[in-house]
């Protein structure tokens, strides 16, 4: 079937829909190339078509680009990639030149884009070669170039174009950082030129009275210049200079992409705008061929994308989805789980022991609409509408009909057994329950509950309302019905699910503790802590393992240790208790009490490493190398990862890679620790494991598995992925 289809009507508008089969959003196929470039043509070499609209026949325009395609280029080497590139420009460029005449820019055709709703990547690239755009009064509609946050760049002219139109500083919050915007809010900066109630209308409207000049982009006119300046324009210079400090600053050098894309804006405006076009692509195809955009495209859209449709849903269960939940604790977790909850449509009963509690929890989902109100992103209407699905009390008994229970009460066995008697004594057999726990093992925990089948574990991240991912945890004797429930709430509420096995720690705390514990560790041998959470920083985490401890405060850290400690026995291992346990003595709790290993103002700002903390445990005179120090803190979370898979809590290492990065924030750039596993080379991964096990201890001792596979040559995604698992 036809993704691209023409209409031409009795006034001399061919009007070009793009309808996708079978797809909810538009995303640009090879074929679909091929059928807007045929059809541009015969449009232009038709006298009797006096401009073109192109348009969507779905209620959005277009999602961005079939990532399909750029597996299908990277397939035939960079020179695939450069040539697949290059193709599409050409049919841009045609787009935008419309059969004018190259000297005088006379005697084109008027080419509009008439948007119905949201337009991102290619869906922005090729209205952004088209001499208007109109889009419809869609407040929801999302407009933008997000390719950034897959590890590529806007590479179908939109880099090239957008910082000729804006100027590279006015540009570079949407390509270097991906900001998107209402229409309103386009039109305003500059993406867009018009926002209309009927965007097809008006667009057929205005190329039956658009002339010669309306049609003549500003690039392709003589005596151009750049908004801002060019680079090698004074101000211009400037730009680039703060622009390049910006890149550093945000990503540490760990990202390609950005980097590229400013080379390709930098050395594009210094040249006419079809050479601009050629390195545009040249610097696209030495992104596309880096491992690195690979890793991100597969664990930040594809292998997300699955999980959030339920690829590890249990099969031949029936709908689960959930009208009724009842959130036990009002807390913060209870409080955030409760807004997600009734933001996504369902009635909640929120209960705590005291009415007062309660009713606080409630006014969180009050404070976070507020503040939406403020900023436009909510109305008063949808707040009431939200709260209204909220009812906060201390009675049991408001639990009768609901169909699912999370409970989020004190990280406390005792408590949560208690819990658990008093609600499965009110709520109906078919009800689910769940436990909101990030360490205590779900096995244990069910048997306080008479239907162990019917009990699982979910483990939100905290702040809920900002964290996209979701851990949900079997415990032995839970049924598929439970898992079924736990995955299609957590797709009610839009955030992106994993499912592991029960054990200590789960997946996410198992590979999070250990980071933590390494950094800590390293403070107590003495390395400098700058060095430290700069070597993070450097691999691509947001936040070094000092500061995460920081933020998740030390008394946190405290009580997981004498749990963990009360647990294991002489199994634990209790090297960074002397540093914890000092500075939770010294009242040092992290960002919370304005003192932890960095220091705070009376705003909770950081002001630098804790002078204090330093004096205590001082820095040694010899300091290791920061390849060292990148390899501890890598391979701490790393070979967690793999012993978590080789022990069966991880069951899909798809799950292993997505929650890395959205629970913790694992490198992004890498794709995930098996991603980055399978970029070095299991071969190259045993001999840092290695090295760091003679010198560091047997923490870092080689698993099995990843030892097996170095001798075999194997990859984790050629053994584990999807495809190997389809064979």
């Amino acid at each position: 079937m036809a993704e691209f289809t023409m209409e031409k009507d009795a006034d001399g508008v061919a009007t070009i829909t793009w309808d996708l089969p079978g797809r909810s959003m538009n995303v640009l196929t090879q074929q679909g190339i091929e059928e807007l470039t045929a059809l541009a043509d015969e449009a232009l070499g038709d006298d009797s078509v006096k401009g073109i609209v192109i348009t969507s026949g779905k209620d959005t325009f277009a999602g961005g680009m079939d990532l399909n395609i750029l597996a299908q280029f990277k397939q035939q080497g960079a020179e695939g990639v450069f040539e697949g590139t290059m193709k599409g420009h050409q049919m841009l460029r045609k787009l935008e030149r419309a059969g004018m005449d190259p000297k005088t820019n006379k005697g084109g055709k008027p080419v509009a884009a008439a948007l119905p709703g949201t337009a991102l990547g290619i869906g922005l690239e090729l209205p952004l070669a088209c001499h208007r755009i109109f889009a419809a009064n869609n407040p929801k509609a999302k407009i933008g170039l997000p390719e950034i946050q897959v590890g590529i760049f806007p590479g179908m002219g939109g880099t090239t174009r957008l910082a000729r139109k804006l100027g590279v500083m006015a540009a570079s919050p949407f390509l270097l950082q991906a900001k998107m915007s209402s229409p309103e809010q386009a039109q305003k900066a500059g993406l867009i030129d018009e926002v209309v109630d009927d965007p097809v209308a008006a667009a057929k409207a205005w190329v039956l009275q658009a002339t010669d000049k309306d049609i003549v982009k500003p690039w392709d006119e003589k005596g151009f210049k750049v908004p801002g300046g060019a680079p090698y324009h004074p101000a211009g210079f400037q730009t680039f200079v703060g622009a390049n400090a910006m890149i550093m600053g945000n990503t540490w050098g760990a990202y390609p992409a950005p980097k590229a894309m400013l080379s390709a804006v930098y050395e594009g405006l210094m040249v006419p705008f079809d050479t601009a076009l050629k390195i545009e692509a040249r610097w696209f195809t030495k992104v596309i061929m880096d491992p690195t955009s690979g890793a991100m495209i597969r664990s930040l859209f594809l292998s997300k994308e699955a999980l959030e449709k339920g690829a590890v849903r249990p099969e031949g269960v029936e709908d689960q989805r959930v009208k009724k939940v009842g959130v036990l604790g009002a807390g913060m977790m209870g409080a955030g789980i409760a807004l997600v909850s009734a933001q996504a449509g369902i009635e909640v009963v929120l209960i705590d022991q005291q009415q007062e509690a309660a009713d606080k929890g409630k006014a969180y989902t009050e404070s976070y609409l507020d503040a939406g109100i403020k900023k436009k992103k909510t109305t008063p209407e949808k707040k009431d509408e939200v709260l209204g699905r909220i009812t906060a009390t201390t009675d049991y008994n408001a639990l009768s009909d609901a169909d699912l229970i999370i409970e989020a009460v004190f990280e406390d066995p005792g408590i949560k057994a208690e819990v658990t008697k008093n609600v499965e004594a009110v709520i109906p057999d078919s009800c689910i329950f769940a436990t909101n726990t990030s360490t205590l093992p779900i096995t244990e925990l069910a048997k306080a509950s008479g239907r162990p089948d019917q009990f699982i574990g979910i483990h939100f991240f905290s702040p809920v309302e900002k964290m996209a991912l979701v851990e949900i945890i079997k415990g032995k004797k839970t049924g598929d019905r439970a898992v079924a429930k736990a995955l299609d709430y957590v797709r009610q509420i839009r955030k992106t699910p994993i499912v592991v096995n029960d054990a200590r720690f789960f997946y996410a705390n198992r590979c999070i503790i250990p980071y933590i514990n390494e950094g800590v560790r390293m403070v107590k041998e003495g390395v400098e802590m700058p060095l430290i959470d700069n070597a993070a920083r450097i691999l691509g985490f947001p936040v070094g393992p000092l500061q995460l401890v920081d933020e998740t405060s030390i008394d946190l850290g405290v009580k997981i240790a004498k749990a963990t400690k009360a647990a294991m026995g002489e199994a634990y291992d209790d090297t960074v208790d002397e540093i914890l346990f000092w500075m939770y003595d010294e009242g040092r709790l992290g960002r919370k009490s304005n003192a932890g290993f960095y220091d705070y103002d009376e705003k909770g700002k950081r002001q630098g490493f804790s002078a204090k903390v330093g004096e205590h445990f001082p820095a040694s005179a010899a300091q290791p190398e920061l390849t060292e120090v990148q390899h501890r803190l890598m391979m701490a979370q790393v070979l967690e990862a793999v012993r978590a898979l080789e022990d069966g809590v991880l069951m899909d290492i798809r799950e292993g890679d997505v929650g890395a990065i959205l629970g913790w924030g694992f490198a992004p750039w890498s794709g995930g620790p098996f991603s980055w596993l399978d970029m070095i080379g299991a071969a190259k991964a045993v001999e840092i494991c290695d090295d760091l096990s003679a010198t560091h201890g047997e923490r870092f001792a080689t698993p099995t598995l990843l030892r097996e596979m170095a001798e075999k040559g194997q990859t984790f995604y050629g053994r584990f992925g999807p495809e190997a698992k389809a064979a």
